[in-house]
């Protein structure tokens, strides 16, 4: 099957060109000005802008926490995936204390295939480091899995220093690439119990116990693990400016560090914790918190800039029944938000259409950067021959109202109710095949295949 998109704009991360795009198969063929080429079926997507399609490296599928489960598995969370320009996302493989990572990774793989309707890989998650874990390293980038997680808080989870070093050392002599959850764990305990003991246990408490300055430390002390490890380390959902501010001094210092923001970091802020009505507050609780508006200027400047290099969602989502499990104790919330869905049209809406960003920028930030810094490129993040058949054509005319009711979410709601998209997705193509048209998702079966990646090419 030749398909030929007539008339659009292909974009890249270097700019954007008045193009056709010809597709053979799953594969890009060829782009040109006015292509002439024998074709099965042309579309016409004049006025549109076609960008590869959109990769989220930072998802929560099918995950157990807080004494429940994401509302969202493989099946529904890859379809909001898809459904909003989405063609490829990266979960995380959590293994359990004590298990190997082989039985982790078995795990999630079990729990996505035949479920996932976009194509999907897995960052390994490591919260504990031993000898085992260190011997079963290779086999993880055999299979595929070239980029891990690791956290400095929730105690459960994080890893101490010694630990954290030795770590990254492992993972950069097998050419890996590691990202932080940075929030230091020892005082936020501190602070909570200090809230618990004055029976402050409403969601405002919630950001008042995670300030910005011990997200900031966090990512300093990390920063300088990596100086010794002589280490690259990617910070996941960076929020704010003194945070920030530790990055660009390590990059100072010639260190490599790359850094990771999200949508609802850039759009929403910490006055929704302090809303009376507690449903109202605890749908947007999620670690770490949003925060002071001040600090999405700075976070879209840095975008600007090339400071931070993607934007993905941490999308973990949650009905607002499960978060009732945390009404008489704010700690009891489950932490995340939906935001698969939505991300492309926001970036568009609030980032293109204001003149915050240009189109190529967005392109590198949810196409290029992602594929390269995670393994995928070439045959992710771009339109070129050879490449995947990945295509968002998003219509910059028009628009429409964010409404959680039009989502394929299995959350319930949407932290962006109500947010005017200018323009929208008008078709997605996975591997060649229409998967979204017009809103609606078009595969009655998941079509999504597992990407093994390769090393960091960012």
């Amino acid at each position: 099957m030749r398909t030929l998109f007539k008339g659009g704009s292909v974009v890249s991360g270097k700019g954007v060109r008045r193009a056709d795009l010809l597709v053979e198969g799953e594969k890009v063929v060829s782009l040109g000005r006015g292509l002439r080429a024998e074709a099965d079926r042309i579309i016409d997507v004049a006025g549109c802008v076609l960008f590869p399609g959109f990769i989220d490296a930072h998802t929560h599928f099918d995950l157990e926490v807080a004494g429940t489960v994401t509302a969202d598995g493989f099946a529904s969370g890859s379809r909001a995936a898809l459904r909003g320009g989405t063609t490829t996302v990266i979960d995380f493989a959590c293994p359990g204390k004590g298990e190997t990572l082989a039985s982790g990774l078995g795990r999630w793989r079990e729990k996505a295939v035949g479920k996932t309707f976009c194509d999907y890989g897995f960052h390994m998650t490591i919260d504990d480091w031993n000898e085992g874990i260190r011997t079963e390293l290779p086999a993880m980038f055999a299979q595929g899995v070239s980029s891990f997680k690791m956290y400095m808080t929730y105690p459960a989870m994080l890893l101490g220093d010694r630990d954290l070093y030795w770590a990254l050392k492992e993972l950069k002599a097998l050419g890996g690439v590691c990202g932080v959850h940075c929030e230091n764990a020892g005082v936020i305990d501190g602070m909570i119990a200090e809230k618990k003991a004055l029976g402050e246990l409403s969601p405002a408490s919630h950001p008042e116990t995670r300030p910005p300055y011990l997200e900031a430390e966090a990512v300093g002390r990390l920063l300088r693990i990596a100086q010794a490890a002589q280490a690259p380390v990617i910070i996941v959902h960076l929020t704010n400016g003194e945070a920030l501010g530790e990055v660009l001094r390590a990059r100072k210092r010639g260190q490599t560090v790359y850094v990771e923001t999200c949508p609802q970091y850039l759009i929403l802020d910490k006055s929704l914790y302090y809303q009376e009505n507690f449903s109202d507050a605890a749908r947007y609780v999620c670690a770490p918190p949003l925060r002071e508006k001040k600090e999405q200027e700075i976070l879209w400047k840095a975008l600007r800039r090339g400071e931070i290099q993607t934007v993905s969602t941490d999308h973990c989502a949650f009905t607002l029944e499960q978060k009732e499990m945390g009404r008489e104790d704010f700690t009891r919330i489950p932490g995340g938000l939906p935001g698969v869905e939505t991300r492309g049209e926001l970036m568009w809406s609030l980032g293109v259409a204001r003149r915050k960003l240009s189109v190529a920028q967005m392109c590198r930030l949810l196409s290029e950067n992602p594929a390269k810094l995670y393994g995928l490129f070439p045959r992710k993040g771009t339109l070129q021959p050879g490449s995947d058949a990945d295509i968002v054509v998003y219509d910059p005319s028009g628009g429409h109202v964010i409404r959680a009711e039009d989502c394929e979410s299995a959350a319930g709601y949407s932290p962006y109710e109500g947010f005017a998209a200018d323009g929208g997705v008008r078709q997605v193509w996975l591997r060649g095949r229409l998967a979204v048209e017009s809103g609606n998702v078009l595969f009655s079966q998941p079509e999504g295949k597992y990407m093994a990646r390769g090393k960091c090419m960012l």
